[in-house]
């Protein structure tokens, strides 16, 4: 495996994982969103997404089904080279989640601003 590389501005970070969860608080429904994500060499596939609720851009896709209290879909995407998740002063983080817990993206990245570019690490 080759893990997931973060990169924001002149800071990077490489994780030895094959699977994370990307999660975050909609900035104007404050409804927490999820994403499965698995790391493939042919780039990052979405395995579920999880949103507990709709409205203001949220809608659940057709094949949502609602579960626990979240709507639950699978991906259908093909494999993305990279993901780019914009951040903004004063707003919540992202958090990426794995087996061992969840930090926020700021954390993994000291003193980063701006996007974070994520993709899978080319092979050592």
């Amino acid at each position: 495996m080759s893990g997931l590389c973060l990169a924001a501005g002149t800071s990077a970070a490489r994780l030895a994982l094959g699977a994370f969860t990307l999660a975050w608080t909609h900035t104007v429904e404050k409804l927490l969103w999820e994403e499965d994500w698995r790391v493939e060499p042919e780039g990052l596939v979405l395995v579920e997404s999880r949103v507990r609720g709709s409205g203001a851009g949220m809608e659940p896709g057709p094949e949502a089904r609602l579960e626990g209290g979240a709507f639950r879909s699978t991906g259908s995407l093909p494999p993305l080279p990279e993901l780019v998740l914009a951040r903004m002063p004063g707003l919540p983080d992202w958090r990426l989640c794995a087996p061992d817990g969840c930090r926020l993206l700021g954390e993994l990245l000291p003193g980063s601003e701006g996007p974070v570019l994520l993709r899978p690490c080319p092979d050592r």
